[in-house]
């Protein structure tokens, strides 16, 4: 079957937009907050700060050059890079296909809770109203029962991003992305400001940024502060490398990359700033530390803590608890729509199919499984065995093994900085090679290192072995070997690195043509 022409972004600011709003997604807002706390809360930010200088923004430019050199999915232009190369462009895919599984049902929980923050339909117990009321939780196990409440903004969220992919990259991702990225700006901007008149605003805001210098000199913090540019920079599971793709021939790649990674860290800081000047005013108001009602961050901050201090609010509290959740689905959508592009690029590449049937057959599947597993009973449990076991053996190991075979292996580092630098004016010189060949792989393994020790020292979560086994191991083991499988099948059509950056721009193709 013939090689599709590829689809290009229609400016700059576009792809720029698209690559921020993939960045900014639900880690920003429930995720940064936390980690900063919990690791030095001012003094982080130096061993963040310096974790995307040498690890966040090497790697994007690195996904940016394997993108734009060879101006494929992940699967194709690894296969390009070097043949057995293509199980990591599989490997990437996968990921992103079970993160958006599950991604794509957290957006459906802000959909529903858009709604009860109007007029604190909680209740006055938050955690038992998720937990019990909302997400029917049992105990892990067997599916028993489907929550209605739940299938129906789920099949709303996948409708919409399937509409959107569907639309292609300039007319739907690029049109998407410059709609949703001012508007979160605009409501969770309004959202911070109202959080800073709070009472207590002050003390919380002094619990995130006091420094405690001390903490600077623990390696558990250095290792967390990677960990988060890691996760949040939307580096180890393909996308950039997608985006990067659709990119025109003369494009300024480490400029691009700065611009992204420093929008990124920049709506990090905000969003802390908005979390913690909300946790003081409840700190204040309800006489209870900071640490408990942040917990451990995620899903029970935003969905359990935050309505507890919507609830407290003096005035105000259904407005601020609908931005609150609105700027929560507006992130996610950005998020999940570049997460499934993935799919729909390999896909498109692997099979030769137009734009819409990859869309209804990539999308199409994750889309169902999505429905099928997550507005259950069970939901809670899988999504968050799944998500911690594809994160930490998933994304991190991903990563982990991009660099070594790419620096190490096939020693591209040369080739792919040439091609990064020849529409810039930033010089990479040799630190960029320094930090990719030698900071990132360490700290990556280090990571993975502690992580692995925990894992297997004790049953995550608590759960039934049986049940980690099958829902976090299996997931994360299973995405490995199947990604193998599919880089051992043949091409009929396999990439050959004609189709590359260099090529003339009139040859490029747009929506209607793919």
């Amino acid at each position: 079957m013939a090689q599709q022409p590829r689809e290009q972004w229609g400016t700059r600011a576009g792809f720029l937009l698209a690559a921020i709003g993939s960045a900014i997604g639900l880690g920003n807002i429930w995720r940064f907050p936390y980690i900063a706390y919990d690791n030095g809360g001012g003094a982080f930010i130096v061993p963040y700060l310096i974790a995307l200088l040498t690890a966040g923004i090497p790697l994007l430019i690195l996904s940016y050059a394997i993108g734009h050199r060879f101006r494929a999915s992940p699967p194709a232009a690894f296969r390009q890079l070097s043949r057995p190369a293509e199980a990591i462009g599989w490997w990437q895919v996968l990921i992103s296909f079970v993160i958006a599984v599950y991604y794509a049902v957290i957006i459906a929980w802000a959909v529903r809770y858009a709604g009860f923050s109007l007029g604190q339909q909680w209740g006055d117990d938050t955690e038992a109203f998720m937990v019990q009321d909302f997400l029917q939780t049992s105990d892990p196990g067997g599916i028993s029962s489907y929550i209605p409440g739940i299938t129906v903004p789920l099949v709303a969220v996948w409708v919409l991003v399937l509409l959107v992919l569907c639309f292609g990259i300039r007319r739907g991702i690029e049109w998407a992305n410059k709609i949703f990225i001012p508007l979160l700006v605009v409501l969770f901007g309004v959202l911070v400001v109202r959080a800073l008149f709070l009472d207590g605003a002050a003390e919380g805001l002094n619990a995130l940024f006091q420094p405690q210098w001390s903490e600077i000199t623990n390696s558990g913090v250095w290792v967390a502060a990677y960990g988060q540019i890691f996760f949040s920079l939307s580096i180890g599971f393909g996308i950039m490398v997608t985006y990067a793709s659709y990119l025109r021939r003369r494009s300024d790649l480490p400029g691009s990359a700065l611009v992204a990674g420093l929008a990124n860290s920049s709506f990090e800081l905000l969003a802390g700033i908005g979390v913690f000047a909300t946790l003081g005013f409840m700190a204040t108001t309800s006489e209870a530390g900071i640490l408990d009602l942040i917990g451990e961050g995620g899903v029970g901050l935003a969905f359990m803590a935050f309505p507890e201090i919507i609830s407290n609010m003096p005035f105000g509290a259904d407005v601020f608890g609908l931005l609150f959740f609105v700027s929560l689905v507006i992130a996610g959508l950005s998020s999940l729509i570049s997460i499934v592009q993935v799919v729909v690029s390999a896909v498109q590449d692997r099979t030769g199919m137009g734009r819409v049937p990859a869309v209804l057959t990539g999308g199409g599947l994750a889309a169902v499984v999505s429905i099928g597993l997550f507005p259950t009973d069970q939901g809670l449990n899988i999504l968050d065995t799944a998500d911690n076991f594809i994160n930490n053996y998933g994304i991190a190991l991903a990563s982990l093994v991009l660099v070594v075979v790419v620096s190490w292996l096939l020693r591209r580092l040369p080739m792919l900085q040439a091609h990064a630098q020849r529409y810039s004016s930033i010089s990479l010189a040799g630190w960029w090679k320094v930090c990719l060949g030698l900071v990132t792989p360490v700290i990556l393994g280090v990571m993975l290192w502690q992580n692995l020790q925990t894992d297997l020292a004790e049953t995550y979560g608590g759960y039934p072995e049986a049940f980690v086994n099958s829902m976090g191991w299996g997931v994360a083991i299973g995405a490995v070997v199947l990604a193998i499988v599919l880089s051992l099948l043949p091409w009929k059509n396999a990439p050959t690195g004609t189709a590359s950056a260099d090529q003339d721009e009139s040859g490029a193709g747009e929506e209607g043509k793919s």
